[in-house]
Order: structure tokens, then sequence, then C-alpha cells
């Protein structure tokens, strides 16, 4: 597919339902999702510096390493792709650039927050927040940088943490008015408060079910029928990855061995099949590798 196909592709999407979108940190996991399904991907910010980089999520990755790793991921797939672009990398000139990257790479979409640099998680204590006006700036900037008017602009509050319920509607509000197609509420804290936002913001809403934060866990159907169109799980493959890798590391150090886990691995053939990789290849070529 074609950037614009995708960009257009995620647009009726949104249109027609709820898109579930998991989070990924690279190319071989997003291919994982397409195959298991899904119809659309997450690039998630904390996924890609905790898995990629080895760093926390408070905006220590540069807009050229984001549009680098999040295009090789977008590079890896054919259906849409959509990353957190935090907090757009800087003022309104720096934003209208993130997007003409982000658009190059082959990404579908991107979210912007409203936090101060550097940010930090969007369900971590300590938070602060750009004026509105500010805010509104880098959503114009975003809108008019676009070259495809596919590309979805999602702009992301985290007023709830920081100020209050009532703000976060205000905000999303002027954030629409500005011309962002989509608001994503970070951190909203209860059944109600997703319902009321809802409510009160007609535009395709994104609900971020991250584990271990502020907002209970619904599921896709529950979040479809309070009215959002994106549901995003940013962290939980990495998670269950992190886990499972963690108590075979302790296993391989305390047995020395890996014998006890065969069962529990992809095999070399799933890996192949995922990728798309014909190892008799190397036969043409005249050479094998192990």
């Amino acid at each position: 597919m074609t950037e614009k196909t995708r960009a257009a592709r995620f647009r009726e999407l949104i249109a027609q339902g709820c898109v579930a979108m998991p989070g990924v940190p690279n190319g071989a996991i997003a291919r994982q999702v397409e195959r298991a399904g899904f119809e659309a991907v997450y690039i998630s910010g904390a996924g890609l510096a905790n898995a990629t980089v080895g760093v926390p999520d408070i905006g220590l990755l540069s807009l050229t390493e984001v549009a680098q790793l999040a295009g090789y991921i977008a590079e890896a797939v054919r259906i849409p792709c959509v990353v957190d672009a935090d907090t757009g990398f800087g003022g309104a000139e720096n934003v209208a650039r993130t997007i003409r990257e982000l658009e190059r790479a082959g990404l579908a979409g991107c979210h912007i927050e409203d936090q101060e640099f550097p940010k930090r998680c969007g369900h971590l204590a300590g938070k602060s927040l750009v004026d509105i006006d500010e805010m509104t700036g880098k959503i114009e900037a975003a809108v008019a940088a676009r070259r495809d008017p596919n590309f979805l602009i999602i702009a992301r509050t985290d007023a709830r943490a920081v100020e209050d319920f009532e703000q976060t509607i205000r905000r999303a509000l002027r954030y629409i008015e500005a011309g962002a197609d989509a608001i994503f509420p970070e951190a909203l804290q209860s059944e109600q408060e997703f319902l009321d936002f809802a409510g009160a913001v007609r535009v395709p809403l994104v609900a971020n079910m991250t584990e271990f934060g502020k907002s209970p866990l619904f599921t896709i159907y529950d979040l479809r029928d309070f009215g959002y169109r994106m549901v995003i799980f940013p962290m939980s493959a990495f998670r269950i990855a992190m886990k499972a890798s963690e108590k075979f590391l302790r296993d391989l150090k305390a047995r020395g061995s890996q014998a006890e886990w065969i069962d529990e691995m992809q095999t070399r053939q799933e890996l192949y099949e995922l990728l798309d990789y014909d190892p008799n290849a190397e036969e043409w070529l005249g050479y094998r590798s192990e």
C-alpha cells in the first residue's frame, strides 16, 4: 500500500467502528499483530524508548530516531500504523517538520500531547501542561504541514491529571477548533468519565487501555459502546514478553541450559514464516546460515 492509501484506510476503519490497536516496539511484533487479524498498529513512544533503546519514556528520543524506528515498523506491515509523537519535538515549527517526517516514513497518523517538555509517562504524577494557546498553535501548524489530507492528527490532552475533568473537555474542544481530527484524553479515571467525555466531545476518540495506570480496563466492546473509535494497548505485548524473558534468563542462569524452554520458544520456521523469509533462497546464492 502507499502511504496515502494507508492513511485513507485508517480513516475508513474509524468511520466504520472501533479499532483495536496493539502497541508494538518493533517490526517483528507488528507483523504478529497483523497476522493475528488486527486492522491497525499503534507505535508506542514508551515502547520505542523502553524496548528499543532501553531508556525511560521522558522524551529522550529525537524526531529523527522516532521517524526512523516508526518507519521500519510501518514498512514491515501492510496495515495502517499510528505513532506517538510525544510533544511534537518542539514548538509549532518543529511540529510542522514532525508531521512531514512521519508522513514520509509511511505513518497513517500521530498524536501530539499538551505536556511541557521534558514530558512524563501519561499515568505518572508530576506532569505539567503547556498553555492552551501554545498547544492550539502546534495543532494548527500540524494541520497546515501535512501533505496528505488523510493523515490523522490526534491531539492528546493530559489535563485530567493536572487540572480537572472539566478543563480536559475545554482543552479538547479548543484543540478541535484548531483542526485536530481526533482527541486522546489521557488517564480518565472512571467509566462515567469515559462516558461523559464521549458525550461532550463529538469527534473520533482514543482510549488508552494501559495496564497499571489511572484508567480502569474496559474491553474494546465496552469502549465502542461508550463512543470511542480507537483503543490502544501500548505496552501489553512488551510487558508479556519482558515477564517471560525475565523468567527464562533466571532459569538459564541457574540451569546453564535453555533445553527446558524449547517448547515455549517460537521456532526457527515460525520466525521465517513471520518474516516472509525463504531459507531455500540461500542455496540459490551458494551459502547457508545456521
